[in-house]
């Protein structure tokens, strides 16, 4: 019973690690390898995972003619905290050196996410606003349009914070959130300011798309996990769904109520000068990262990859090749540099390279289509640009992360079984 019972705690204590890393973004690959190496560290062996969107599972059996051990525990949704996976992420490091044993492991894992956030939550929606504004200097944004992005981005911190207790489904969330930008939008256009609305809303879904797990579901198709892909993919679709329904409705609004949000040049949209663009992208993503608890040490990382990735989309971008393929060199470099970034600043490489995405995402191709859409032209191809952007965005990082896999130590035998490279757990940072 005393074997039973060590077994039973390393393997409750393996799947709420897991259940944490899972919560955060991490893919199933690296949530299934850190909590291999847990129970590894903790003297079990002969453990299988599983890992689907919402559930995780554990199965021991330690000989053939003996009963398994099976334990399953169900994912609980909760707000991304970066510094919660950081923290998680350095306990797994210290139980696997043998510097902590697996009581004292449960109790920091226990203590990190029953402590609540660390951050007020004041400071965590004017992180929001702040954000809102390093997206619209990254597309051209002046004064006016810069503070009315944060009104726009604190507007959808608010629903986003309101909705969720009343179990309001996700859908409905993000449709809110799009639907707030716009009418800010329309408010603003409604007056005699000389603004462009586009930057505004789209400053708005830029910020919403940030919530979309697509780097999940691209990492976990390219890793061998289809089911928890597939879930993922179906999850960011909606979501997506949402902000462009939200984004509709108040287009819609507009047009009842006579106020042009889509008499724009669409072309022109989101050129600005290049060193403004670098600075509204590093100030973008550290803001997200801010927003998102990460560790204050980990701001300056995150602006700096955030803003080498926009310099690399602009150097691409004035070429011939396009958009797309420069938001693809852009991830690239993002993933081939997170883990450097990352080690320095003793963080795990999700906490950088999720936030230095941010600025990527392709809120004005939806808005692009969009707005041709209401003015009944073909909007599709620029709907189905801002999905190759997305996937091209994911897509790059991960194979970013593959280039610089030499440039790393080797690992341990768990971690070569691996399908692909980590951006969590054991190995990740060096």
């Amino acid at each position: 019973m005393t074997e039973r019972r060590e077994v039973y705690e390393t393997l409750d204590l393996a799947l709420r690690i897991g259940e944490v890393l899972l919560s955060s973004g991490a893919g199933a690959a690296d949530v299934t390898a850190t909590m291999m190496d847990v129970t590894h560290a903790c003297g079990v062996r002969n453990v299988s995972a599983d890992v689907t969107f919402v559930e995780l599972t554990l199965r021991h059996q330690p000989r053939r003619d003996e009963p398994a051990a099976l334990q399953v525990r169900r994912l609980n949704r909760r707000p991304v905290d970066y510094a919660d996976l950081t923290d998680v992420d350095h306990t797994v490091s210290a139980l696997i050196a043998g510097e902590i044993t697996r009581d004292e492991a449960h109790e920091r894992v226990a203590r990190i996410v029953s402590t609540g956030h660390g951050r007020k939550r004041w400071s965590v929606t004017v992180g929001w606003g702040v954000m809102g504004v390093g997206i619209a200097l990254t597309l051209g944004g002046d004064a006016l349009v810069c503070l009315l992005a944060f009104i726009a981005a604190c507007g959808i911190d608010a629903t986003q914070r309101l909705l969720p207790p009343q179990r309001i489904p996700a859908f409905y969330q993000h449709a809110a959130g799009g639907f707030v930008a716009t009418l800010v939008a329309v408010v603003a256009s409604a007056t005699a300011l000389d603004v462009n609305p586009s930057r505004v809303v789209t400053s708005g879904i830029v910020m919403l798309l940030a919530g979309v797990g697509i780097l999940g579901a691209t990492q976990d198709a390219l890793t061998g996990f289809p089911v928890t892909a597939a879930a993922r993919v179906i999850d960011a679709f909606l979501n997506t769904l949402g902000i462009i329904a939200g984004v509709g409705a108040g287009l819609t609004l507009g047009d009842l109520l006579g106020v042009e949000l889509v008499n724009i040049t669409v072309g022109s949209v989101g050129l600005a000068e290049a060193g403004i663009t670098v600075v509204g992208a590093a100030l973008a993503a550290s803001a997200y990262a801010y927003s998102s608890y990460a560790p204050l040490r980990a701001l300056l990382a995150v602006a700096i990859v955030g803003g080498l990735g926009q310099a690399v989309l602009l150097a691409v971008d004035s070429t011939a090749v396009g958009r797309t393929w420069g938001a693809a060199a852009a991830a690239v470099t993002i993933g081939a540099v997170c883990h450097l970034a990352a080690g320095r600043f003793r963080v795990p490489p999700l906490v950088v390279v999720v936030p230095a995405l941010v600025p990527l995402l392709p809120g004005l191709e939806i808005y692009r289509g969009l707005a041709q859409l209401a003015q009944d032209q073909d909007g599709v191809l620029e709907l189905a640009s801002a999905l190759a952007t997305a996937l091209a965005l994911a897509s790059g990082v991960i194979l970013g992360q593959y280039i610089a896999r030499p440039l790393k130590r080797e690992t341990d035998r768990l971690e070569r079984r691996l399908t692909g490279p980590r951006m969590v757990g054991r190995g990740h940072g060096t």
